[in-house]
């Protein structure tokens, strides 16, 4: 592969590539804020959590809880280990951009989230040699959006991907960066593509002329 055809892909972590939605579920289920026969995704533990009296400084105690001594608990988007041997084969640059404060406001454990989410990608082999080889350096936590956003214009990315439009939709994200959104959720039309799936994004991404 040309120099001219590798990729410097950058990649949101909560929620994107990682899933809280069972550690969400089965630590509001313990903790009595929702049924034991509750059902559904993170977003759906958070809207019942926050109808509840208190119910917002009750979701936020949640995620510090989450976020910190539970992320062991959560999972890899499915298709994500895919994609990303397919960019170690195929020569593409992988790294990693998240807005993560160091501590949760709300968790009295004081777990270092960032020290959490660098565990959580040591033991699922991130940065092994025979893993998907992403170099530690290029894992990058800032503690606002905007230096999120500084910081992937400063990496010179020829793509971003974020779970959030509010990322990708911000007046200061770097327009020489391609946007791509992850998504389940998306039901309108927007200025760059979304999918749902960690397979559609490797097939438009990595098999496409893009």
């Amino acid at each position: 592969m040309s120099g001219a055809q590798r990729k410097r892909i950058g990649i949101d972590f909560d929620n994107t590539i990682i899933s809280y939605d069972t550690v969400f579920l089965s630590a509001a289920v313990a903790r009595g804020l929702v049924a034991r026969d509750f059902t559904g995704t993170k977003r759906a533990v958070r809207d019942a959590i926050r109808l509840l009296p208190d119910g917002e400084n009750s979701w936020q105690r949640l995620q510090g809880h989450v976020y910190g001594q539970g992320i062991a608990g959560a999972t890899m988007f499915d298709g994500l280990e895919g994609f990303l041997r397919r960019c170690r084969r195929d020569g593409h640059t992988v790294v990693i951009v998240s807005h993560k404060t160091e501590y949760g406001h709300f968790d009295p454990a004081r777990v270092n989230l960032r020290d959490a989410a660098l565990g959580w990608m040591c033991d699922r082999g991130f940065f092994a040699a025979d893993g998907f080889a992403i170099s530690r350096a290029d894992v990058h936590f800032e503690s606002t959006r905007a230096e999120k956003l500084k910081r992937i214009r400063a990496l010179k990315l020829t793509h971003f991907i974020d779970d959030l439009r509010e990322v990708l939709d911000d007046p200061d994200f770097p327009p020489a960066v391609k946007r791509i959104l992850f998504s389940r959720d998306a039901d309108e039309p927007l200025p760059y593509p979304a999918f749902a799936r960690w397979s559609e994004i490797e097939s438009a991404l990595l098999d496409g002329p893009e």
